[in-house]
């Protein structure tokens, strides 16, 4: 009569099975988890050209020259006094590079800068003349090319600024204005003031 023993011979299989079933889920999991970050790298990516074709589309350029303007020195020569000779406004035209995007002028920040002073320039509304402009503060005073009445410079607009510097500016002397919108690259301009101020002058 055949006896039975006692014999493991029969989980090998088994546990053959075990490590085959994790190695396969532990592949699968790893798996997933490359395919996650995968994903999310290609949108990272996507995100990043999609930011950087906004920065560099809803970008501003000066157009046409900027004027320093001696608003003291035209009410004094009114008035027969001797004037200070010093700008006190300056004036420039910006509008969209080209194949730009539109840029909202009211999220734009406009700060003024020279040897001894950085100030960031207050955005208010004023009248069509200089004199209604508080110190420190900048408007936009008029539209050319357009006739609509947003604050949004779009294709083919152009809009005109007046700054009412912080501390007036004599001969000889040097500024940078830089002009931040909301979205896309900073508008740099340095400009110096004649040696000899009129009532209206081109800064160059």
């Amino acid at each position: 009569m055949r006896k039975f023993g006692k014999s493991d011979e029969a989980f090998t299989g088994l546990e053959a099975a075990i490590v085959l079933i994790a190695f396969v889920v532990v592949a699968a999991v790893f798996s997933y988890v490359m395919l996650g970050a995968g994903f999310f790298t290609s949108q990272k990516s996507q995100e990043v050209v999609h930011t950087s074709v906004d920065q560099a589309s809803s970008s501003l350029e000066v157009r046409g020259d900027v004027y320093g303007m001696d608003n003291g020195n035209m009410t004094k020569a009114k008035d027969n006094v001797e004037a200070n000779q010093k700008i006190d406004t300056l004036q420039f035209n910006v509008a969209l590079t080209s194949g730009g995007s539109p840029v909202d002028i009211n999220k734009t920040v406009l700060t003024y800068m020279t040897a001894d002073e950085v100030v960031v320039l207050n955005r208010t509304l004023a009248d069509k003349t200089h004199a209604t402009l508080g110190i420190g503060n900048w408007t936009v005073a008029d539209k050319v090319g357009t006739a609509d009445t947003d604050f949004l410079i779009e294709r083919g607009e152009q809009f005109v600024i007046w700054v009412k510097v912080p501390t007036e500016l004599e001969a000889d002397g040097k500024f940078s204005l830089e002009v931040k919108p909301s979205t896309g690259a900073a508008l740099g301009i340095k400009r110096t003031a004649p040696a000899q101020i009129d009532v209206s002058n081109l800064l160059y």
